[in-house]
C-alpha cells in the first residue's frame, strides 16, 4: 500500500467529506484551497489534523478532501473522521489510538426538526392563563 491512494468518507450533522491520502511531503488540499486558508480557526485546524498528530505521521502524507454542505464545525469533524478512517486502512495498529482519542465515532447528533404550533423544535409559545 505504500504508492496507492486512499479514499475514505467522513460525516458530521450535515457535511459530508471525501478523503484522498497518498504518501507525500505533508500537503494539505480541501475543496482546490489551502487548509489555513478553508480553514482559518486555529481551533478548526488543530481538530482537522489531530488524526495525523496522534498516530506521529504529520508530513508523511498528502491529503486531498472534497467536502460539501454544513457549517465549517460539521466539515471540520467530518474531515477528521474521513482521514482517521484512511489511517486505520493504512495500518490497523493506528485503530486503539484514534479511538481512545475519539476520532473513529461517527458523531450521530442531528438537528431536532421543527414541531408545529411552536416557534422552534422546543420552544413554546408564551402561554397565557387568561
Amino acid at each position: 500500500m505504500s504508492d496507492e491512494m486512499i479514499q475514505t468518507v467522513g460525516r458530521r450533522k450535515t457535511a459530508s467529506a471525501r478523503v484522498i491520502l497518498r504518501p507525500g511531503k505533508g500537503e494539505w488540499t480541501i475543496n482546490d484551497r489551502e487548509l489555513e486558508d478553508y480553514f482559518p480557526r486555529p481551533t478548526l485546524q488543530t481538530r482537522v489534523t489531530e488524526p495525523l498528530a496522534v498516530t506521529e505521521l504529520d508530513g508523511q502524507y498528502d491529503v486531498f478532501v472534497r467536502v460539501h454542505g454544513g457549517g465549517l464545525t460539521g466539515q471540520a469533524d467530518a474531515v477528521r473522521l474521513g482521514l482517521a478512517r484512511a489511517l486505520v486502512e493504512v495500518d490497523e495498529e493506528h485503530r486503539p489510538v484514534l479511538r481512545a482519542g475519539g476520532m473513529m465515532t461517527r458523531d450521530s447528533r442531528m438537528v431536532e426538526r421543527k414541531k408545529p404550533g411552536q416557534p422552534k423544535a422546543r420552544k413554546k409559545f408564551q402561554f397565557s392563563k387568561r
